[in-house]
C-alpha cells in the first residue's frame, strides 16, 4: 500500500510568536509538512509560487500585502491548487467575509485549540471548506448585513426547488450528513445536488455557496442562526 503524501503547508503571520507556534504545532504531525513561513503577504505569495503548497495559512492583517490580497493572488496564480486558510482574531478583524469572497476556503481563529488547527488544515487540504456551523453563523450575522447585495435573486432561478433547499442548508452551516438527515435522502443524493448547484452557479466550494445564498437574499443572518 502506497503511503499518502503529507500535506504541504506554509504559514504567514507578522507576529513571530503566533507564526512559530502554528509552525511548531503543525510540525509535530507525520501527515503535515511545513515547507515555509512568511512574515508578510508578499513573502507568502512568493513562498506559495515557489513551493506550491496544499494549504497556505494566512493572517488577514499583514504588512506589505494583507492576507486577503495574498489569498486572491495565490489562488489565481496556482489556479486554486493551493487552498487559503485565513487566520483571524475575529473580534478585531472586519474583513473575514471579504476573505471568503476572495476565494479562501475558510478561517481559523488564532486562539484555536490544537485539534481545531489540525482539523482545519486537513479539511481544507482535502478540498472542503472550513465552515463550522456555529462560527459560520456568527460570522455571517456579524459581517453580511454590512455588505450590499451583489448576487441577484434571479441567479437562484437556475436551480431546482430541491437545489435551493440544499443551498439554504449549506448556508446554515449543515454538513452533507446533516442535510441528508434533514431532507431524508442519501449522502450520495446530497452530493449530487451540491455538484449540480455548484455547476449552475459556477461555484468552487461551500464558502462561495454561503456567500451567494446571503447576497442573493435567500438567507438572512437571523434565519441563518
Amino acid at each position: 500500500m502506497t503511503a499518502r503524501k503529507p500535506i504541504r503547508a506554509i504559514v504567514a503571520d507578522d507576529q513571530a510568536v503566533v507564526r512559530t507556534g502554528f509552525v511548531n504545532l503543525l510540525s509535530t504531525q507525520d501527515d503535515i509538512d511545513v515547507v515555509g513561513e512568511a512574515e508578510d503577504g508578499e513573502q507568502a505569495v512568493a513562498l506559495a509560487l515557489d513551493y506550491r503548497p496544499d494549504v497556505a495559512l494566512l493572517d488577514i492583517r499583514m504588512p506589505e500585502l494583507d492576507g486577503i490580497q495574498a489569498a486572491r493572488t495565490i489562488l489565481r496564480e496556482t489556479d486554486g491548487a493551493t487552498k487559503a486558510l485565513m487566520l483571524t482574531t475575529f473580534d478585531l478583524d472586519q474583513y473575514v467575509f471579504d476573505a471568503l469572497a476572495a476565494g479562501a476556503s475558510g478561517f481559523l481563529l488564532k486562539d484555536a485549540t490544537f485539534p481545531e488547527l489540525l482539523h482545519a488544515v486537513r479539511v481544507v487540504a482535502a478540498g472542503d471548506a472550513m465552515l463550522a456551523p456555529g462560527i459560520t453563523r456568527r460570522l455571517i450575522a456579524e459581517f453580511a448585513p454590512r455588505r450590499p447585495a451583489t448576487a441577484p435573486k434571479s441567479l437562484l432561478d437556475r436551480l431546482t426547488a430541491r437545489e435551493v433547499e440544499v443551498l439554504l442548508l449549506i448556508a446554515q452551516g449543515l454538513s452533507n450528513a446533516d442535510i441528508a438527515e434533514r431532507l431524508t435522502i442519501t449522502d450520495h443524493t446530497v452530493k449530487t445536488h451540491i455538484n449540480r448547484l455548484f455547476t449552475k452557479l459556477e461555484l468552487r466550494d461551500r464558502a462561495q455557496a454561503v456567500i451567494v445564498a446571503y447576497e442573493a437574499g435567500l438567507v438572512t443572518p437571523r434565519a441563518g442562526g
